[in-house]
């Protein structure tokens, strides 16, 4: 508005003294006094023109600027998203790679599974697989991995089964304390720990020794490693340790898994 307004007194001031010049008035006092009332206007206007010149320059800049800044974020976020994929399908070959060396040890036939769902539940420690019937498997089939004991199927439909972790309360495993060859049977606690029952007090055994499975129970294969003894309780009116498991196993990254087929002809060499 303050600008209209200027330009429209400038012009009109302007239009003034060129009359009066036409008219050949006295130039030099007529001059002087247009030019004094003519100059402060002159520089308003001008500073006003510059100014918003300024403004819509800064405009401009400015949105070229967001632009382009919303393009570097997008090619970032791409570039973000390459890498992530790019470690996820590194991390997923790397335990491929596990697998297939481990399966090595393994002389009969195994399915490599993916993990797809678990139980949410704090008393139960189940999880899904990707491998069914249709991949050959069946009821009471152990579940390992490269690190040792995983589970056992419990549930097969067609294309998925149901697998219970040693982890569970109701999961049983017999197992061996490998340096004293003292017997047990492994626990599951719905915890992270796992207790090792009836190993007599006479036995030894001492915190960081391995735990393996025995074979006896007709599930788990015999010498797989299960996990490290992390505590060992003695009560002086009971005849048994109490003994605590670590598995080796890391639960909570549970993502791909080995189905052994024929638990009855197992041949598998002890990952020490």
């Amino acid at each position: 508005m303050v600008l209209i307004v200027g330009v429209i007194v400038l012009i009109a001031v302007n239009i003034i003294v060129l009359s009066v010049n036409s008219r050949r008035y006295t130039t030099f006092g007529l001059e002087r006094v247009a030019i004094s009332f003519i100059s402060p206007f002159q520089e308003l206007v001008t500073r006003t023109i510059r100014f918003t010149k300024d403004i819509w320059h800064h405009y401009f800049a400015l949105v070229t600027i967001a632009k382009e800044n919303n393009v570097l974020i997008s090619q970032l976020n791409q570039a973000s998203e390459k890498s992530n994929l790019w470690q996820e399908t590194e991390l997923a070959n790397s335990r491929l790679r596990n697998l297939l060396d481990f399966q090595k040890n393994i002389t009969e036939l195994v399915v490599a599974a993916e993990v797809i769902g678990k139980d949410p539940s704090a008393w139960f420690k189940t999880v899904i697989i990707d491998k069914g019937k249709a991949d050959g498997l069946t009821k009471g089939l152990p579940v390992v991995m490269p690190q040792g004991i995983a589970g056992q199927v419990i549930e097969v439909a067609n294309h998925y089964s149901k697998v219970m972790l040693i982890l569970d309360r109701n999961s049983a495993v017999d197992a061996l304390v490998q340096r004293t060859r003292a017997r047990g049977v492994l626990k599951g606690e719905s915890t992270d720990q796992l207790r090792l029952a009836y190993v007599l007090r006479k036995k030894d055994v001492q915190v960081g020794d391995i735990v393996v499975s025995s074979g006896l129970d007709g599930i788990y294969p015999k010498g797989l490693r299960i996990g490290m003894v992390s505590e060992v309780i003695e009560h002086e009116a009971d005849i048994f340790h109490e003994v605590f498991i670590t598995p080796f196993v890391d639960f909570e990254k549970l993502e791909e898994v080995l189905v052994v087929l024929d638990v009855q002809k197992h041949n598998i060499v002890s990952r020490k």
